[in-house]
């Protein structure tokens, strides 16, 4: 008896099990998944974890209002560390768990490395701040899309900075070596030279984490640079800044919207004075941009970081592009995207036949008494 007792016992569990398990698997096809990739660890966290306090707050906004297409959205948050070979195994286990669309990656890099694995698996994929021109140009990735504009804008702005506003003429150009860096300082070297009042006097690759970058501090004030434009992220930045103003070197030093991050200025401390910055426009007066600032603050307790507004915005063209396709289809999706407006806190978007948003641009900023300041 007791051992038929047991076996009964057993099955009887069993049984819940497989039910619980079939119940599970109904609610999970029953979500709407939104993958979201980036640093979320390391140097570049700082850039990562906006990103998903921003799917955070409209998700939660959005869910409270019943969902997309009645369907609560399920978000499934994966740190990639900026890095493109972690990127692979990021994007392969969100596709494994069948996200319908993904947030990110962040990075240009680990963006590009990402991208092809859900290109084969008709995922869309949105970023807020890869800026590389190719993601989109090339046409590799029929489903890139993203709320930032690109880096040969960018690289624009910075020379026109310089040699219309900043009225200097030698300029080194330096990059970090990475898909991001490298092809911001190509675009900004190649603008340098169509303009007959420049001049190239510098242009080199640093590696990315090294501790000591004088080599190639040595190097500008050798050049005669009057200026500096530097393609990557604020770790390197904040160290050849620093060695510059140590060395007391003037030069003028402008980077990206890979520098124009609090934390540059955090780590750089005084020598961050005065560096200037290209980053998305200041959209802070719009009232959405206003709600999602102040949503931000009340549920974290502090200000949103960089490029917060772009993935808001990004999230919530994601999930309109599945509300206004009336499904998850891939096709239905990107084509709601491209002919679909919607309002976010960057304005009212949508997106060319690259996967670029319309209306979208640069400003140069300078760090002024310890903040960025937008310059008009």
């Amino acid at each position: 008896m007791k051992n038929l007792l047991a076996k009964l016992f057993v099955a009887s569990v069993v049984g819940l099990f497989i039910v619980a398990g079939v119940v599970g698997v109904g609610h999970a096809a029953d979500t709407i998944k939104l993958g979201v990739a980036g640093p979320h660890s390391g140097d570049l966290a700082s850039y990562g974890i906006p990103t998903v306090k921003a799917a955070e707050l409209v998700v939660k906004e959005i869910n409270a209002k019943g969902g997309v297409l009645g369907k609560q959205v399920e978000l499934l948050v994966e740190d990639d560390v900026c890095k493109p070979e972690v990127a692979t195994n990021t994007a392969t286990k969100l596709v494994s768990e069948k996200v319908d669309v993904v947030l990110g990656h962040i990075c240009s890099g680990a963006t590009k490395a990402a991208l092809g694995i859900y290109k084969d698996s008709n995922i869309i994929a949105m970023s807020p701040s890869a800026t590389n021109p190719a993601l989109t140009q090339s046409g590799d990735y029929p489903n890139f899309f993203r709320t930032i504009a690109s880096d040969d804008a960018q690289a624009k702005l910075e020379v026109d900075f310089a040699l219309n506003v900043l009225k200097v003429k030698k300029i080194a150009v330096l990059h970090d070596k990475g898909d991001y860096g490298k092809g911001l300082a190509e675009f900004a070297k190649a603008f340098l030279e169509n303009a007959p009042q420049a001049k190239v006097v510098l242009y080199e690759g640093i590696t990315p984490g090294a501790v000591d970058y004088s080599a190639v501090v040595q190097k500008i004030r050798r050049s005669g640079a009057e200026a500096v434009i530097f393609g990557g992220y604020h770790p390197e930045a904040s160290k050849i800044v620093s060695q510059m103003r140590k060395k007391r070197m003037k030069t003028i030093f402008i980077s990206d919207d890979g520098v124009k991050d609090d934390t540059f200025i955090k780590v750089a401390k005084e020598y961050a004075e005065g560096v200037y910055a290209t980053g998305p426009k200041d959209t802070s007066k719009n009232p959405m941009a206003i709600a999602a600032e102040e949503a931000h603050k009340k549920a974290y307790g502090e200000d949103p970081g960089a490029f917060f507004l772009n993935a808001y915005a990004a999230t919530l063209a994601l999930l309109n592009g599945i509300e206004k396709a009336g499904s998850t289809d891939y096709g239905a999706v990107e084509k709601a995207l491209r002919t679909q407006f919607v309002d976010t806190p960057l304005g009212k978007i949508r997106f060319d036949e690259k996967g670029d948003a319309t209306g979208i641009g640069f400003s140069m900023y300078q760090v002024q008494n310890g903040v960025y300041v937008e310059l008009k």
